[in-house]
């Protein structure tokens, strides 16, 4: 039985800390861990692109699968996250501890399905994508090693999101850290053959990345069994809790889901712009890398925003909800306008960081300038995508996202594709935005009067809402 640990009498830090210093305390470490993981994504395509055009887009088109595999790992960690700092707020130490091993079992559970995925069916992704031989072989190279191996990524989540649910995101920055920089250093090892290792291509720059998601999960582990005091991961006579999965899957499922229409949205833009040449989807690709620069700050600002506002909900903190809230949406939003600053004056500059020919360039230019000018909006909506699943609202999060992705963006780059021209095609990224900003803000609206304005003080033992 799951032995209630109680940790030292102090209240946590979310519930007494001041909101501002307490939500720049918990961000900027993972601010600064997943710009570090933006920069081993796009150290990584840089060093693909040494290899040729070709390796570049196989790599693109694998994105949509590790994308799903993102989806499933984070989503579930986003459940783990929220509901294992709720409990904790309201001193159910207990329910912490069976939250946190059955959302580790979630995620061995996806390993499995990438597993089978990985040794079966990577060349018929491929060989459905394109007929390029060439692309294909550099593409399963890649893929293969990246789904079989991808226990390092679910385990690394999963540890990862333990330590943010008890504030402690500093091990958080370290571990991330530490395996971004594994994988930049053994990119070129591996992919050139440098030292006397073999060189071996696309299939390198899979093998470093899984090594730096192991040893970055191994690193997680560790510091949760030897720092993280709220906390105790027990899987002797473990059994799946049915109750506890449905929890988490009701808070993160969405954020799942959201993820995998992703998927499917870059696999079918992948298809609309290989259409006018391969190296529209390579741009599209390199798009993604670059944009991660200026995403991954809201998304570490959303880290560590989702356990404040799970643990106040959980103690019944109605100002310091509102506050952390506000705070959030305004950095989100600073954050997203300088991103776009930077698109808008230098896209050529940072295409050539992807050795980009002549063609790359004017393709890519237009697009960067293009899609970001719908970043600020973008910084609204992800936070309040995030604000959304704090509070067990994550569906709304999925309304937000399904209208954007499958009934506005793609529907509108196919229309926009007909006119013959690719650049049009980059229009239907601010298009979909537009109509995701006026969902967000009736959303928060909802949120305000059916969730917040009804939260109240409780003592320890009452119900809280799930």
């Amino acid at each position: 039985m799951q032995q209630n640990k109680q940790p030292a009498m102090a209240e946590n830090k979310m519930g007494v800390m001041p909101v501002n210093k307490l939500l720049i305390s918990m961000s900027v470490p993972m601010m600064i861990s997943m710009l570090v993981q933006a920069l081993y994504n796009v150290v990584d395509s840089i060093f693909v692109a040494q290899i040729g055009e070709k390796a570049l887009t196989a790599v693109s088109l694998a994105f949509p699968v590790q994308n799903l595999m993102i989806a499933l790992a984070v989503g579930t960690g986003v459940g783990i996250n929220a509901l294992v700092s709720r409990r904790l707020g309201e001193k159910n130490y207990a329910a912490a501890n069976s939250t946190a091993d059955n959302g580790i079992f979630l995620n061995a559970m996806h390993f499995l399905l990438f597993l089978a995925l990985g040794l079966f069916f990577i060349p018929l992704y491929f060989s459905f994508q394109t007929k390029d031989a060439e692309i294909i072989a550099y593409g399963i190279d890649y893929l293969q090693v990246i789904c079989v191996f991808s226990i390092g990524i679910f385990m690394q989540v999963s540890m990862e999101r333990l330590l943010q649910s008890t504030g402690r995101t500093l091990f958080t920055m370290a571990t991330q850290a530490t395996g971004a920089i594994l994988n930049i250093i053994l990119d070129p090892i591996f992919i050139f053959g440098w030292f006397g290792v073999p060189a071996m291509g696309t299939r390198g720059a899979a093998i470093a990345t899984v090594i730096g998601q192991i040893v970055a999960a191994s690193l997680a582990f560790f510091f949760n069994v030897r720092f993280n005091k709220e906390i105790s991961l027990s899987f002797k006579g473990f059994r799946p809790d049915m109750p506890t999965i449905k929890k988490i899957y009701s808070i993160g499922g969405p954020s799942i889901l959201m993820q995998a229409v992703g998927s499917f949205l870059n696999l079918s833009l992948n298809n609309i712009l290989i259409r006018f040449t391969p190296t529209a989807t390579a741009v599209f690709g390199v798009y993604f890398k670059l944009q991660s620069f200026i995403f991954m700050p809201v998304f570490g600002l959303n880290n560590g925003m989702v356990p404040i506002l799970a643990y106040n909900y959980g103690a019944d903190q109605k100002e310091r909800i509102k506050e952390t809230i506000r705070l959030s949406k305004r950095y989100a939003m600073a954050i997203m306008f300088i991103g776009a600053a930077i698109f808008l004056l230098m896209p050529g500059t940072l295409l050539q960081l992807f050795n980009a020919s002549d063609e790359m360039l004017e393709i890519g230019i237009p697009a960067l300038r293009i899609i970001s000018l719908c970043y600020v909006a973008a910084g609204y909506n992800i936070v309040s995508g995030s604000v959304f699943q704090a509070f067990g609202r994550g569906g709304l999060s999925l309304w937000v996202s399904m209208i954007r992705q499958v009934v506005v963006l793609l529907p509108a780059a196919y229309l926009l594709s007909l006119m013959g021209n690719v650049a049009f095609v980059w229009w239907a990224f601010p298009i979909a935005e537009a109509f995701a900003l006026v969902m967000s803000i009736y959303f928060n609206k909802k949120i305000d009067k059916e969730v917040i304005a009804n939260i109240y003080p409780h003592t320890i033992g009452d119900a809280v809402p799930e």
